[in-house]
């Protein structure tokens, strides 16, 4: 072979290693660098020192235990080798291995070593949990021990006797290949001795220190029986208590006689020993471990499982109910009434304004429409529920949103533009949530560019700009070019936006909530100068017109003071623009990670991050606000969910982020223990501990310690932005569908377990997600900012339980999970029965008829459910958009359908609807668009209201009848006509 040719392998192999470590240092130094900019390199250091530390233990282990066994083979092996037909095949083998043995031995006992020491490495949040496990002060009720050792140290156990198990395997194969290659072995052997005494002792020794491995399996095992499937429900059943128990005890019992039998060989070197104690130990297993508690299961467990294993679902109860936070559940019998009067209804009056009518999956769009300003700004596609106060200070649900940058101009999508100067978003979108236009719009308490509204009244004036979000570029450069800030002329080529102050101020008389006479949206004409750091620019905007542009000031992101930093970039996103660029200076400054939930994922990797992050204005700046939950599969008892079925439904694909403490996706106990905040300006991270009291966050605070901040330090304006999680709810949905049942003979029947219904707008089978609404709670003195759901029964369609959880954090009741139970015995239509009499009530049908058949594309909003006059309210709004109509066309609320008991009706508008669903149109509830509402008739009123009625009608029927035969110079009808008007007088002056 050429020289050429034989250096051509070398050279590539060490190119290849060398673009590896290089790549290897660029991520490691710049993960470095990111953890010490946003002030966690703590964390940075504890995960590597962890994971250094597991990984030298774990392969100096492996080494020593399979390199001792290689080395006592060798050294074990005979002087003389008999002579035989397969001791000759052998030697050509051993003539090629001998020259470079010690090469062969480094290179097996190093790469097991390193594999071992890689899997021992990604183990670091077992050992982490298990040097630093904090007590729950409660026993499981099989062992009386803490649940912290089934939680914490029963893994890391299992997780150790897993490698120790895989060292003494792979010592116990190289000795049997050492001990044949060498002749120490034999598969023929005319004397019948197969091995030598010194190959059994070393085979020996190996297989009782792998039996006494087995013995600490089984007596490990008796306690993950708290975590068995084999009964009716999760966790030790009758046949594990009173069979398998006792099975693996007395396995344990004869493995460690097996063991010393095994080490007694050492002294008789006879090969019938370890056989004889091979055989019982399998025997022992087919008939202790596997056939008697079958016999137990089949014989006496299942004729009479629902009276054995009540106990055990009991137990499975209770452990669920506690792990999933649902124990405290407040269960209350509704008997929902169907039917209500006109009188009942307009005493529920001042619940309707409350209602949310505008929904945030179908709004989106308009808030794209109505506020991208320039087509580089984006929104997502389900727009989040907050609370701010209207105009007179009250509290009202919000839709909001930030104007993210999604990148530049197609046309100008270049790396420059797209790193260096597109670089952020731009303020604030609100609307009240309950609140429309007259043409199905919503109105806008927080709009335009720069921002202005009454959010901005409230909150005082605030930093806009977005750096740090959940769209844009992986990573923008800094204080390098002058960044694109926003368009001067925004204002003026917004369409009009309906405004809070233009609902409040509207006539009676107007035909739509207007914007102001000059056409800008309510806004003033934009400054030159915005907030710190805008300067006027004079650029040409990529849409026409002029621009401001903007050069960061914050501390966020990673300096780019050294060449040698910039190297690392570079390599790490290969991209020599980072270098050759002239523009970045040692000011410039690189963010990356800007997607608030890595950021809290990347410095809280204990944490699972709930999948809807919503923006809220505190303290002067946007912050994202995060939900962490801590979470474990080691409560005993309790069944295990995936996670990501769980958080399913038509809000979300399921997708969410890694579960930080768990290898995989299932859980058994969860707690929103942490409440994160993301500043979208320079990306801060701050960990606020929420349940303190829960052991899972108290043992990582020990392996973490001064990463979570105390509750305490939370601002009062943060505090009233937080809500309860969306995760966690539907984690708690999915559970309470059957442990609501907390009788023992109810579960073991399940006829009353529920399902979450699918959600009726929408194609597919995924589940209804839960809803954010201002609700008034039977029972409760005043509306609640909540988190709802509903439950139908397994294979039927009627209402079985309406459920609700406070999420206002000022509420003493806030996390309180509250459940309206209905009776069986009465009918009330769910979600799917509800939308199909929607679809077939022939005045509904009336209605959306001439739109369906039209170019219009009508679209169904959220199916709200909430408690009502006694009984539960549907409503639906219904959006129209115009067809054929391209981008510029946007959905409108142009009808709003109502749903009663087994009664349906459609309105222009919520107060309509509900008057056409009770009275046929006739009003006990005041027409939106009358100003103000009269006063509440007195009893008497009432009792006379019908007589009265009756005289004025006939009255009037009178004076139009003889006023049409006056017309004829009739003067009998004139007469006529003079005493039917003062007896229409007369009746006007009694009303």
């Amino acid at each position: 072979m050429p020289r050429r040719s034989r250096l051509l392998a070398p050279v590539a192999a060490t190119v290849v290693v060398i673009i590896a470590a290089l790549m290897f240092a660029a991520n490691f130094w710049t993960d470095y660098k990111w953890f010490d900019s946003a002030g966690y390199t703590s964390v940075f250091l504890t995960e590597l020192w962890t994971r250094v530390l597991l990984f030298a233990v774990a392969a100096l282990v492996m080494a020593v235990i399979v390199g001792a066994s290689i080395f006592f083979a060798y050294r074990a092996r005979p002087s003389i080798r008999p002579m035989s037909l397969e001791q000759q095949g052998l030697d050509r083998y051993r003539q090629s291995i001998d020259p470079h043995r010690k090469l062969f031995f480094w290179i097996a006992v190093g790469a097991l070593a390193l594999l071992s020491g890689a899997a021992a490495s990604g183990d670091w949040r077992l050992y982490l949990q298990f040097v630093n496990a904090v007590d729950f002060g409660t026993p499981d009720p099989e062992f009386g021990m803490d649940i912290a050792f089934f939680a914490f140290t029963y893994p890391f156990l299992r997780s150790l006797l897993g490698y120790m198990y895989a060292a003494v395997i792979l010592a116990f194969i190289a000795a049997v290949i050492v001990h044949y290659l060498y002749g120490g072995v034999r598969l023929q052997n005319d004397s019948g001795q197969r091995a030598t005494p010194a190959a059994r002792v070393h085979l020996s020794v190996l297989l009782g220190l792998f039996v006494l491995l087995r013995a600490g399996s089984y007596w490990l095992d008796r306690y993950g029986l708290v975590f068995s499937n084999r009964g009716y429900t999760f966790g030790a059943s009758y046949t594990d208590v009173n069979a398998v128990k006792t099975a693996l005890t007395i396995l344990t019992v004869i493995s460690v006689i097996c063991a010393v039998l095994f080490f007694a060989n050492i002294v008789f070197k006879n090969t019938m020993i370890p056989v004889a104690s091979l055989g019982l130990l399998v025997l022992s297993a087919v008939v202790v471990g596997v056939a008697y508690p079958e016999i137990v299961q089949r014989f006496q467990v299942d004729p009479n499982e629902q009276r054995l294993e009540s106990p055990y679902i009991e137990r499975n109860i209770e452990s669920t109910r506690e792990a999933y936070g649902t124990a405290d559940a407040e269960v209350i019998d509704y008997d929902a009434t169907t039917e209500l009067t006109p009188q009942e209804l307009a005493a529920e009056a001042d619940t309707i304004p409350s209602v949310r009518l505008a929904d945030p999956a179908v709004v989106s769009q308009t808030f794209q429409q109505m506020q991208q300003v320039r087509g580089f700004y984006q929104f997502p596609d389900v727009l989040e529920v907050d609370r701010y106060p209207d105009a007179d200070g009250n509290l009202i649900d919000t839709i909001v949103a930030v104007r993210e940058l999604d990148g530049p101009p197609d046309d100008q999508n270049n790396w420059l533009n797209r790193h260096l100067i597109y670089t952020h978003g731009y303020g604030m979108v609100a609307a009240a949530g309950n609140l429309i236009d007259d043409e199905g719009r919503p109105v806008f308490t927080e709009y335009n560019i720069p921002p202005r509204g009454e959010l901005s009244e409230v909150t005082g004036e605030y930093e806009p700009r977005i750096y740090y979000g959940r769209e844009g570029a992986e990573y923008v450069i800094v204080q390098a070019e002058e960044e694109y800030d926003y368009p001067l002329d925004a204002e003026a080529e917004e369409p009009d936006v309906p405004t809070l102050e233009d609902a409040v101020e509207a006539s009676p008389e107007a035909d739509e909530a207007r914007a102001p006479a000059d056409g800008d949206g309510g806004t003033e004409e934009a400054p030159a100068e915005d907030a710190e750091g805008a300067e006027e620019g004079t650029e040409d905007d990529p849409a026409g017109g002029s621009q401001a542009y903007n050069r960061y000031d914050g501390e966020g992101g990673v300096p780019l003071n050294n060449f040698f930093d910039r190297i690392l970039f570079a390599i790490k996103y290969q991209e020599t623009s980072i270098l050759l660029n002239s523009a970045i200076t040692s000011d410039s400054r690189i963010l990356f990670e800007r997607d608030p939930l890595d950021r809290v994922e990347k410095v809280a990797p204990f944490l699972t991050v709930d999948s809807r992050p919503y923006p809220a204005v505190v303290d002067g700046r946007i912050q994202w606000i995060v939900d962490g939950y801590t979470t474990s599969d080691g409560y005993p008892y309790a069944n295990r969910i995936d996670f990501a079925q769980a958080v399913t439904d038509t809000f979300t694909d399921g997708a969410i982020q890694q579960v930080g403490a768990l290898p995989g996706n299932e859980v058994n106990y969860i707690r929103n223990s942490v409440k994160a905040t993301v500043d979208a300006y320079d990306g801060t991270v701050t960990l606020y501990g929420w349940d303190e009291e829960d052991p899972v966050l108290q043992t990582w605070e020990g392996a973490f310690p001064g990463t979570i901040v105390d509750r305490d330090e939370m601002s009062d304006e943060l505090v009233q932005h937080l809500r309860y999680p969306d995760d966690l709810f539907k984690v708690q949905r999915e559970i309470m569908r059957q442990y609501h049942v907390t009788d023992a003979a109810s579960y073991y029947g399940g006829q009353d377990f529920w399902e979450v219904p699918n959600d009726p707008t929408q194609e597919g089978e995924l589940p209804e997600p839960p809803y954010r609404q201002t609700i008034n709670f039977p029972g409760s003195e005043e509306a609640s900012f909540s988190l709802t759901t509903t439950f139908v029964p397994r294979n039927r369609e009627n209402l079985a339980a309406f459920m609700a959880v406070d999420s206002n954090p000022d509420s003493d009741d806030y996390g309180q999970l509250k459940l309206l139970e209905l009776p069986r015995s009465t009918v009330i239509f769910g979600p799917g029965q509800v939308q199909n009499a929607f679809d077939s009530d022939a005045d509904v049908r009336e209605v959306l008829l001439p739109l369906e058949q039209s170019n219009a594309e009508v679209t169904r909003g959220n199916l709200l459910t909430l408690p009502f006059a006694g009984g539960l309210l549907y409503v639906e709004p219904l959006y129209v958009q115009a067809g054929g109509g391209g981008a510029a066309s946007f959905p409108l609320l142009q009808q709003v359908m109502v749903g009663f008991g087994e009664e349906v009706a459609i309105g222009s508008n919520l107060q309509e609807a509900l008057n056409n669903l009770f009275e046929g149109g006739e009003g006990p509830l005041p027409d939106p668009d009358e100003e103000g509402t009269e006063e509440e008739p007195s009893e008497a009123d009432s009792d006379t209201g019908s007589e009265s009625d009756s005289d004025l009608t006939e009255a009037l029927n009178e004076a139009v009848e003889a006023w049409e035969e006056a017309q004829e110079s009739n003067e009998e009808a004139n007469e006529r006509l003079r005493e039917a008007l003062e007896a229409l007088e007369e009746a006007a002056g009694e009303n």
